[in-house]
């Protein structure tokens, strides 16, 4: 029976680059492998007639043969097809899915870098809005300096692996898949220690606290994160250390909320303040100011302080400070005092809407709503 074209096989033109031949066969082994189509005795047939144009079209040589003289020149000797079988196929399959399985045996990078830390660093209001240096003491781990971070004992130095030759990974075969797994005996590492050191036990790291200072820029808000490049733990075999992820939590404050560049506070007035109108001192980060309250004024009133809040390490606008007043209740009252008390609140209120304009509204507010659920 004659072969049918390699090209028609793989079901790609004879300009076909080589990655579009190979994206062709991988289709194609996938489809038809014979433990993916166990009841169709015809795949493995089409398995074996596409991984022999594969080998084919992918070797320049062989391929640049049979686009002269056809299967005939390959029969000559000028580069026949291999056979089938699960060892080529095992070669075969590392060359197209390796990327997949992480096939391929070069020798893997035996350096790791070493692991990230974070620290939560918290702050009063006043440190995180005008920035400060910051000492902490932060336990990581380091290069051991009797052994110089190898974990072999002073004066030996660390072989490689038996187990996977200094790899780092084993090859596993199943069937026709070839994988590759992280070697058992090193851990990746592709080496192995014969006598330990004695000052971190064969890790080539140690425990250590670490002092270090932060400097906290000028207005910096909860939840930021500051880098410490090099400051994490130390690497393994000479790997790079990690970073250090400073977060900032700003602790609640008595007097003032944040939010962003603006500040906001409650400030408590007099009956008589709210009543008549007055100064009263107001609080800021940067002193005191002065707050003209109007007369008339309501409890919950807010005042807008532009400029007297705070600056983010985002923006160097200046933010506002909000300050909500609220009218604060006498208690501890004189039978005296309770008594002038009624008597101003007789005077007042008796004349209707006048002083009182809100409590008039709210009264006529609710008697139209019983008024209407009554009908």
């Amino acid at each position: 029976m004659a072969k049918r074209d390699y090209y028609d096989v793989l079901g790609v033109p004879r300009t076909a680059s080589a990655d579009e031949i190979k994206k062709s066969y991988r289709r194609l082994a996938m489809k038809h492998h014979p433990d993916r189509n166990k009841d169709d005795a015809s795949a493995e047939g089409k398995f074996k007639e596409a991984k022999e144009a594969y080998e084919v079209l992918s070797d320049a040589d062989k391929r640049a043969t049979y686009d002269r003289f056809g299967h005939d020149g390959l029969s000559r000797g000028a580069g026949g097809a291999g056979g089938f079988g699960a060892e080529g196929f095992g070669d075969i399959f590392g060359d197209v899915f390796g990327d997949i399985f992480g096939g391929g045996r070069q020798r893997r990078s035996q350096v790791f870098r070493g692991a990230d830390l974070g620290y939560e660093l918290r702050l009063e209001l006043e440190e995180a809005v005008s920035g400060n240096s910051v000492t902490i003491d932060v336990p990581t781990q380091v290069a051991c300096e009797s052994c110089d971070g190898s974990g072999a004992k002073k004066g030996t130095k660390p072989v490689n692996c038996s187990t996977c030759a200094g790899v780092g990974q084993v090859r596993m075969q199943q069937g026709f898949f070839s994988i590759q797994q992280t070697c058992p005996a090193c851990k990746g590492a592709g080496t192995t220690v014969g006598d330990p050191c004695e000052a971190c036990h064969g890790r080539g790291r140690v425990h250590k606290t670490k002092t270090l200072s932060v400097k906290v820029p000028p207005g910096v808000d909860d939840g930021d994160r500051i880098r410490l490049s090099g400051e994490g733990e130390a690497g393994r075999n000479g790997g790079p250390p990690g970073d250090l992820y400073v977060e900032i939590r700003v602790q609640p404050h008595k007097l003032f909320t944040r939010e962003g560049a603006d500040l906001a506070c409650e400030v408590p007035i007099s009956m008589g303040t709210a009543t008549l109108g007055g100064e009263v001192e107001l609080p800021t980060l940067n002193g005191h100011v002065s707050l003209k309250v109007p007369a008339g004024t309501q409890s919950g009133k807010v005042f807008r302080l532009r400029g007297k809040g705070v600056t983010t390490v985002r923006d160097a606008r200046q933010g506002d400070l909000f300050a909500k007043v609220a009218v604060e209740t006498p208690i501890n009252l004189t039978s005296e005092q309770k008594e002038m008390l009624r008597q101003f609140e007789e005077s007042v209120y008796s004349g209707g809407e006048k002083h009182s304009p809100r409590a008039g509204g709210w009264i006529d507010t609710v008697k139209r709503f019983f008024d209407r659920i009554s009908q």
